[in-house]
């Protein structure tokens, strides 16, 4: 399930054993290629007139496949989660990467395998301890390692306040052994931002906290290459990012129903959905059971805690239109549970009807299936939809 080429090998079974999605055995997870295309030329589109590039974050789809359409069909900057996922994107053809988690020292062997192979794979970290690691990592093998020091701009997560003593020792301990590269910072409370305004701002604090740290590195006279910044919500929301190189995001590529109950997407703009089958009536609890549980769609309930709460995913038919008032309210492993809103009637759907559900967290949803069948919603079929051969698509740039 976590074979960071997961897509790459089964992206091919759409072609080779289902025409429709009325075909594969469920639950399966499908694409949609015509929103995911209008997803990541939104994104690029942003970050071409904010002046950066764009280093997309491949942890959600984890597939060469939907990387191809990232970059024009060629391989380009990206950035992983896993050295797994590292190491499959350079098999793939990737040569410019960034590991964007803390790096334990015991991996500094794998990360010297990549550069070995002429990979440029830029490394985390934020700590003294870490760094010096590093640098004699880099030392006894007589390779610089490209290394990115976390600031933390929000409390979220991992990462150096701006302003703390370290920051400048880290950088001194990276320079010296030739791996001193920039500051990578992420704004994971914009996942928590409500509004437009509260998105900007956050996204204002993300690309300011970076620069200060950009700044104090080189006011000590440390060079910094890179200054790298971004999440989908300030992505999207940012309206000047002066002082930064390069913007990360990687949900846009799908979205997902907590991206749609923050704003920054619509519902019609996911691109990833789950197809089930009505496999029960429980008509005393006014249930509608499914096929596909949690391990189908993830435990993630990120809606939980926003305004409208949407279970663990929203319901639509096979042809992707939304059934209104149903929801997947409860999940077991194998089971799901469809329930209908504020005592809406719910739906006459006989068992053996196929459904597709909408995920609260692509990148969970996605890490669940070892592929997915893709669709292209603007073909219009008197069928199921029809199953798209992913490869042709690709290739076809």
């Amino acid at each position: 399930m976590n074979n960071p080429a997961h897509t790459a090998r089964s992206e091919a079974a759409g072609p080779e054993a289902a025409r429709t999605l009325a075909d594969p055995d469920t639950p399966f997870a499908v694409v949609d290629v015509h929103k995911m295309r209008r997803n990541i030329d939104r994104l690029a589109t942003r970050a071409e007139g904010l002046g950066v590039g764009l280093r997309p974050h491949v942890k959600t789809a984890k597939s060469l496949g939907v990387a191809a359409f990232l970059h024009h069909g060629n391989p380009g900057p990206v950035t992983v989660s896993t050295l797994a996922e590292a190491e499959a994107f350079a098999d793939g053809g990737h040569t410019d990467i960034t590991y964007a988690v803390g790096i334990d020292p015991h991996k500094l062997p794998r990360v010297l395998a990549l550069l070995g192979r002429g990979v440029t794979l830029r490394i985390l970290l934020d700590s003294v301890e870490q760094a010096e690691s590093v640098a004699r990592a880099s030392r006894e093998a007589g390779v610089a390692v490209p290394t990115q020091i976390e600031v933390d701009c929000d409390g979220h997560r991992g990462g150096l306040k701006p302003d703390a003593p370290e920051l400048v020792e880290i950088g001194h301990v990276l320079h010296e052994a030739g791996c001193l590269d920039g500051v990578l910072t992420h704004a994971g409370e914009s996942y928590f931002a409500y509004t437009p305004e509260e998105q900007r701002l956050a996204a204002k604090n993300e690309r300011d906290t970076a620069v200060r740290a950009a700044e104090r590195l080189r006011a000590a006279g440390l060079p910094v290459a890179t200054v790298s910044v971004g999440s989908t919500p300030t992505a999207h929301a940012a309206d000047d990012l002066t002082g930064v190189t390069e913007l990360r995001a990687g949900n846009y590529v799908f979205f997902d129903l907590v991206m749609a109950g923050l704003g920054v997407c619509r519902v019609d703009d996911l691109a990833l959905s789950v197809v089930v089958t009505v496999i029960g009536h429980r008509p005393e609890y006014g249930w509608l059971v499914t096929d596909g549980g949690w391990m189908a769609m993830s435990r993630d309930r990120g809606t939980s805690v926003q305004p409208q709460d949407q279970g663990y995913g929203l319901v639509t038919d096979l042809d992707g239109h939304l059934i209104p008032d149903i929801v997947m309210t409860a999940a077991s492993q194998e089971h799901g549970t469809l329930t209908a809103r504020d005592g809406a009637p719910l739906p006459e759907l006989p068992i053996g009807t196929r459904l597709r559900i909408l995920p609260n967290h692509a990148c969970a949803t996605a890490a669940q299936h070892r592929g997915y069948h893709v669709v292209d919603s603007t073909r219009t079929t008197e069928t199921a939809p029809q199953i798209e051969d992913f490869w042709t698509r690709v290739t076809g740039w």
